[in-house]
């Protein structure tokens, strides 16, 4: 690790996302690590990325490939959103883009909704599922999945979160992922689930660096 005592510098990762409550997310949830994790816009990476891929796991791979070209850097990008079994799996990976390309949050769930309507509590599983794309400075790749279970809510309930956490219900809990704190959500979400998985690589890294 250096000198005795001596706190190692961080390094940086470049979460691939605009998404400021994705990227406050990932941040948090890699504190413990000596990265400090920054967004593409923030490493001056300006280009726009075509997410054509018919997965989450294509989409993060695509993410994550361009910013790494681009920076060489280590970098993570995510793909993730809602898959709700009585819509066949949509929006899937068009959550995003399910009200148009310049919907709010609000837009979605309000969407998501109307084509709900009517249907009955018990037939209304759905899941939360991200793909995180980790790509090292030398080009090694790791693609990991995680996921959560629940249900979509009959109307938004709380206010934290982002995107259709108002709505995604969790019955263990007896609460949307809006309604639950910062650690809770974490140690039980789809990025959470999925992040852990890829903590292992991130601190052999870490290890290597420190040493």
């Amino acid at each position: 690790m250096g000198e005795k005592g001596q706190v190692p510098e961080k390094k940086r990762i470049i979460a691939a996302t605009g998404n400021r409550g994705k990227l406050e997310e990932i941040a948090r949830l890699l504190s413990g690590l000596p990265y400090e994790v920054i967004s593409m816009a923030e490493a001056g990476f300006a280009g726009d990325i075509a997410e054509n891929g018919s997965t989450f796991e294509e989409n993060a791979l695509i993410k994550a490939r361009a910013v790494w070209e681009a920076t060489g850097d280590t970098v993570m990008a995510d793909d993730s959103g809602l898959e709700v079994d009585h819509l066949g799996g949509a929006p899937g990976v068009l959550s995003a883009r399910y009200a148009g390309e310049s919907a709010t949050d609000g837009d979605r769930v309000r969407k998501l909704l109307n084509e709900l309507s009517g249907v009955p509590a018990d037939k209304r599983s759905a899941r939360f599922v991200c793909a995180i794309a980790l790509i090292l400075p030398d080009g090694r790749e790791t693609v990991v999945r995680g996921t959560c279970e629940g249900y979509i809510a009959g109307e938004p309930a709380g206010k934290s979160g982002f995107g259709y956490d108002p709505v995604f219900y969790v019955p263990e809990f007896g609460m949307t992922f809006a309604q639950m704190g910062e650690e809770l959500k974490n140690s039980i979400s789809h990025r959470g689930n999925a992040l852990r998985k890829v903590l292992d690589v991130l601190k052999d890294e870490a290890g290597e660096f420190c040493r």
